[in-house]
């Protein structure tokens, strides 16, 4: 009877002419809040299709999105005040709307807080994927402490356990999930501005750069891992049987992924390849033209090479550790292409010496120093094949290129002089078969009809 005594006077509490009013005025808030967040955001797509500044100026463009992300709230935050002083002036209670500004304050300051800790995490962090889902969690929890709900909850979950017979409870897991995960945010921060300061040392090679910074991230986010898991309460020396089952994953089920990111470091650390080397590989298809393409990224798996064709392979460290890499400007970019060329045995030799020279003596990429080399090769079967030997420094900006320019000036120099280039030929002789061989019988001798006619007589 009290029960249903209390739920009566809460119904009638809440059907109040001042709830419902209150209750009106919030619901009014939020259609005005999604109706001005739906105009700003239209107008922020707008601004960014049509001017160049906000695609020049990171600071601005960051500013207009964290406006655009904010807009609801702060609309709705405004609403929110002018209603609660309509309904002072009236008399009217407002104790629902101070419920209800507190909360939408502590969104504000939540959503701006995510915004700005993904601003400084950068644009690749995890927290981009989980801006959203943090905000509504941190938010949650504020919430439920404004209202006074946040200790009922945790009493309720206490009396969760989730392992039978251990005092290990439902709110336990959640709150040591908080912990990690701030841990793991701090530590990010500290190592992603780690990372900037080391990325700006000019002295520093540019896989070492990347070697350390990475080191310092996948160090200082494990050891917040471990932190965090320290500090949520749970002893570091009872997950022995996990780590153990982690080691013999890895030695067994996840070796390839350990010898990529082993790989990985090995090649930051002994600057075999670093970003913007020129190299060719084998041992791996995928690229377009013929394994060859210049380093973009250097990950803790994979190695990321961009070809002419602007396709990007994703090449495991391990496979260049183990297979045969050309870097073409590991300790210097001056390449040197040779090409050869067939002439006819009815033209001078020296004359088609000197026209390849000036074929490739004009060309803007050629060097001069060491300077283009003509030579005489070999006798082949149909013509003399001849070479012309030069060098390029710049093979980041293609190679095959270079070879086309230079093919196209000899067969062009060598029709204006005359000078032939041969085609393998092959003659057939056809032959009639002979006719089989006539056999014959041997003669009879006389002697032989002797013994007949002695043969007769007896």
């Amino acid at each position: 009877m009290d029960n249903d005594n209390a739920l009566k006077g809460v119904f009638l509490r809440l059907t109040s002419p001042q709830i419902l009013t209150e209750v009106i005025a919030i619901v009014l808030a939020g259609l005005i809040a999604l109706a001005g967040a739906q105009m700003v955001r239209a107008w922020h797509r707008k601004y960014l299709a049509t001017s160049t500044t906000a695609r020049q100026d990171v600071w601005q463009l960051r500013v207009l999105e964290g406006a655009a992300l904010l807009a609801p709230f702060l609309v709705a935050l405004i609403v929110l005040l002018v209603i609660r002083w309509g309904l002072v002036l009236l008399g009217n209670a407002t104790a629902a709307i101070d419920t209800a500004l507190q909360l939408t304050t502590a969104l504000v300051l939540v959503r701006l807080g995510t915004y700005l800790l993904r601003i400084m995490m950068g644009p690749e962090s995890w927290m981009r994927a989980w801006e959203s889902r943090i905000t509504f969690i941190l938010w949650l929890i504020i919430g439920f402490s404004l209202v006074g709900w946040l200790d009922k909850v945790e009493s309720t979950l206490n009396r969760i356990n989730i392992i039978p017979g251990k005092a290990f409870s439902l709110w336990a897991l959640l709150k040591g999930l908080v912990i990690v995960t701030a841990f793991v945010v701090v530590s990010s921060l500290i190592a992603r501005a780690f990372e900037r300061r080391v990325m700006r040392l000019e002295q520093l090679a540019v896989s070492t750069r990347i070697g350390v910074s990475k080191f310092t991230y996948f160090l200082l986010v494990g050891l917040g891992i471990m932190l965090g898991i320290n500090a949520a309460g749970v002893d570091v020396t009872t997950l022995n049987v996990l780590t153990g089952a982690i080691g013999l994953g890895l030695g067994f089920g996840l070796q390839a992924i350990a010898s990529n990111f082993v790989s990985g470091f090995v090649l930051l650390m002994d600057k075999s390849i670093k970003p913007g080397d020129v190299i060719s590989f084998t041992g791996h298809t995928g690229t377009s033209t013929e394994n060859f393409g210049w380093v973009q990224e250097l990950r803790g798996r994979y190695v990321v090479v961009r070809d002419r064709d602007g396709v990007e392979t994703l090449v495991p460290n391990q496979n260049l550790i183990t297979n045969s890499v050309i870097n073409w400007s590991y300790s210097d970019q001056r390449v040197r292409i040779r090409l050869p060329v067939m002439v006819s045995y009815d033209d001078d030799p020296e004359v088609a010496l000197k026209l390849l020279f000036e074929a490739v003596e004009h060309h803007p990429r050629i060097l001069r120093d060491p300077p283009p080399v003509t030579r005489l090769m070999a006798f082949e079967d149909y013509g003399m094949r001849i070479e012309v030997r030069f060098w390029i420094a710049d093979p980041m900006n293609g190679v095959n290129n270079v070879r086309s320019d230079v093919n196209r000036a000899i067969w062009k120099i060598f029709r204006a002089h005359g000078v032939k280039i041969p085609v393998a030929q092959r003659e057939l002789r056809m032959l009639e078969k002979a006719p089989p061989p006539r056999i014959t019988q041997p003669p009879q001798t006389g002697r032989e009809g002797e013994a007949d006619l002695d043969d007769h007589a007896d």
